[in-house]
């Protein structure tokens, strides 16, 4: 147990049994009255995010999260497989768990699983991955970096949006938060 004076940007505190990270908080002391902490919290399960006002002083319960350092291997069924890069041990994690994190995994790649009692919350991919294009229609004589976009198929089998100019077979890095084109990668 804490209290609110202990709330920082990154703690986890359980509410009703839920799961929330602070993302925003802010101690606030009025001329009149007592003081309060106002903060923007992100339910670690659901994204939700909800603004919340503690009183000064009063006992909040903070979880523990354990974020480690894990390879992905391979997907067994619905569940995706993990490797601790420090004791080697595989845990399976579910496919609701991963999300949309899937979309940008492949095999071999160091993720971030953060867990709570052994239980695996959520999987933080980089802010960037380098992936292959596999289909895109072709590009037509005159088509320029400028110019628009067209739909075009990612290894891991996303669809994203990429420049005219390039091609099946070219690697690109890809924004995993929002699924955006950031470039053109050379070998």
């Amino acid at each position: 147990m804490a209290t609110s004076n202990d709330i920082k940007n990154g703690t986890v505190l359980r509410i009703d049994g839920q799961l929330w990270t602070i993302i925003e908080f802010q101690h606030v002391k009025p001329g009149k009255g007592g003081a309060f902490v106002r903060t923007k919290m992100k339910n670690v399960l659901s994204g939700k995010v909800v603004d919340k006002t503690f009183n000064a002083g009063i006992k909040v319960e903070t979880a523990n999260v354990d974020r480690r350092d894990f390879q992905y291997l391979y997907m067994d069924g619905s569940d995706f497989v993990f490797m601790d890069n420090d004791t080697y041990d595989q845990i399976h994690v579910s496919g609701e768990t991963v999300g949309d994190a899937k979309d940008y995994m492949l095999e071999g790649m160091s993720v971030l699983v953060a867990s709570n009692e052994g239980t695996p919350l959520y999987v933080e991919l980089p802010a960037s991955v380098v992936l292959e294009i596999t289909y895109t229609e072709p590009g037509l004589q005159g088509d320029r970096s400028t110019g628009g976009t067209k739909p075009a198929t990612l290894e891991t089998g996303k669809e994203i949006q990429v420049p005219l100019f390039l091609e099946q077979g070219t690697k690109v890095k890809v924004d995993t938060r929002d699924g955006s084109y950031l470039g053109r990668v050379n070998d």
